[in-house]
């Protein structure tokens, strides 16, 4: 893209502004460290020129925004059309409570609907299992049955608003609660928007939330790609997660490149179900993590779909050019956030979505300010939302596409980041590809690893948090925490048992029966865990059906 005489003629100028300028600069004014890296330890030059993008296409390696390979956004017009969804991340006790909020966020200007659940059905328990005990709805809704979907969702059209779900391990069966709960508002399946995160094998890598083996998980995780490819079109039945991944302590490049390996296995496997890839490719979504690094990570999302569409065209053959698109999610790092000086997390998390912006998201939630001290309270998240709408309506940010394409140090940082995501997929396919990589803790260690090197540089002060190891205060903290209903537990345990004392009793066997014949049989299981929803069967009774025929995983330990 550069005349080779004019980088020639800047060579010579760079070396005659180090010797005359920049070091009589340095004997006067030092810099403040000696080596400066992203937060994921890339090192970081002092200058970027056109000698580091010398060899930048813009055909190849940028393209128009709209076009392979979609480095500048998968949409031509960028935000100037269709902003991206404002899709504020909520769920707290019972489901009445979410349903609040979830009407609050709506008047408040949110675009979409996102539901956290708590640990036990993220772990496929019902509220009053023995295993459930002391986390009913703390970290999300509690969901145990079809009626807990109605309530959730009562008062709310599901044939107008788009939702995501952030399940795994259940998440087929929670979907099939969501369906059933449409069908009973007269919304049919195939008019839903929305989008399941169903992303198990980041599960195994980072989060930890797995029930099954890694085989039936993935036959699981098939099973909704396939009846989402022939009964939901508007629905992505899969939202490939490098935020989980981030969370637990990896690089940005880690990140990245773990998320995309997974996304490639999900493709293989789909494939190998007989499906032809231009049939699902389009509705995959993707999911990432938004951390501090503010040049980082916008060169990480860039990278991103510049690698997906090389991949989904070269490697798997795909023609559909829908296919090639990467579409994805952002949330802004929930690691980041200090319960010290809580206040400032509102700056850290407006720089982390400005970078979401910048790189193109199709969809963002922005933390709220307290998420380190409790679930957010009505006012925090309130600010997280408002957040976002000055990004879009007062920084101008969004009246250009791709506004930093070009920038000599964007360029290089997404080259850069490109490459080591390639390498990343050199060694995991030497082991054999994304489960025996799990398998044999390759995952594990990376992350581990990484997390590792990144405490070290706090606890030596070379990494700074604001609050935490520099300019740190001892004030005494006066932020309102959200409080639960007291009784909700209690409420939620009597409706369990009346429901299970009101059902057809014969119905909700005979389905929950079907279930293990079509587990033991290899078939997909949609259709019966729809059946069984509809019959009153609950998420508990669901799932240990399914830890009868399948098992349950333990991770090895991994040295």
């Amino acid at each position: 893209m550069f005349d080779a005489k004019k980088l020639e003629k800047l060579a010579r100028s760079q070396a005659d502004w180090k010797q005359n300028r920049l070091e009589p600069t340095l004997k006067r004014l030092p810099e403040r460290k000696k080596t400066f890296t992203t937060l994921s330890g890339v090192p970081i030059e002092r200058l970027y020129t056109p000698l580091d993008i010398a060899e930048l296409d813009y055909e190849r390696d940028l393209g128009n925004p709209g076009e392979y390979p979609f480095t500048r956004g998968i949409h031509a017009s960028g935000y100037r059309g269709k902003p991206w969804t404002m899709r504020m991340f909520a769920g707290f006790g019972t489901a009445e409570e979410t349903n609040e909020r979830f009407k609050f966020l709506v008047s408040q200007g949110n675009m979409g609907l996102s539901v956290a659940f708590d640990l036990p059905t993220l772990m496929g328990y019902d509220t009053d299992d023995p295993e459930s005990e002391g986390e009913f709805g703390k970290c999300g809704v509690a969901i145990s049955c079809l009626r807990d979907m109605e309530r959730l969702f009562e008062g709310i059209p599901l044939g107008e608003i788009s939702t995501s779900m952030t399940i795994n391990s259940p998440a087929a069966i929670i979907w099939a609660f969501y369906i059933a709960a449409a069908e009973r508002q007269g919304v049919p399946m195939h008019k839903l928007r929305g989008t399941l995160q169903n992303d198990i094998l980041k599960e195994f890598i980072a989060q930890k939330e797995f029930v099954f083996p890694p085989e039936p998980s993935m036959k699981l995780v098939t099973d909704t790609i396939e009846f989402a490819t022939q009964h939901m079109p508007e629905w992505n039945s899969i939202s490939i997660s490098g935020y989980h991944i981030r969370e637990a302590g990896s690089t940005a490049v880690q990140e990245l490149a773990f998320t995309l390996a997974d996304g490639i296995e999900y493709v293989r496997w789909a494939i190998a179900r007989g499906m032809d890839v231009d049939d699902f490719a389009p509705r995959l979504s993707f999911f990432f993590n938004l951390h501090n690094d503010f040049f980082e990570e916008i060169a990480k999302l860039r990278a991103a779909r510049r690698i997906w569409a090389k991949v989904m065209r070269e490697r798997f053959g795909a023609k559909n050019e829908r296919s090639w698109l990467m579409r994805f999610h952002c949330q802004t790092a929930g690691v980041s956030l200090t319960a010290q000086q809580p206040q400032i997390n509102l700056v850290r998390v407006a720089i982390q979505a400005l970078a979401a912006v910048l790189g193109g998201t199709q969809s963002l939630h922005t933390n709220s300010m307290d998420e380190a001290l409790a679930l957010p309270s009505e006012h925090a998240v309130t600010l997280a939302l408002r957040t976002q709408q000055i990004i879009l309506e007062e920084s101008g940010v969004a009246n250009t596409v791709d506004p930093l394409g070009g920038s000599f140090f964007v360029e290089a940082l997404t080259d850069q980041t490109e490459k080591a995501v390639w390498d990343y997929f050199e060694k995991i396919d030497a082991l054999g590809g994304v489960l025996p990589a799990i398998e044999n803790g390759f995952f594990q260690r990376e992350i581990g690893e990484a997390a590792y090197r990144l405490q070290i540089e706090a606890d030596r002060g070379e990494r700074i948090t604001v609050g935490v190891n520099r300019y740190a205060d001892n004030k005494p903290l006066d932020i309102p925490i959200l409080e639960m209903d007291p009784q909700g537990y209690d409420k939620q345990v009597a409706r369990l048992r009346q429901l299970r004392a009101e059902r057809d009793q014969a119905q909700a066997q005979a389905a929950l029966e079907a279930i293990r014949q079509a587990a033991q049989a290899d078939q997909n299981l949609m259709p019966h865990f729809i059946h069984a929803a509809k019959v009153d069967c609950t998420l508990g009774e669901m799932m240990d059906v399914l830890r009868e025929v399948y098992g349950v995983y333990q991770e090895p330990l991994f040295i």
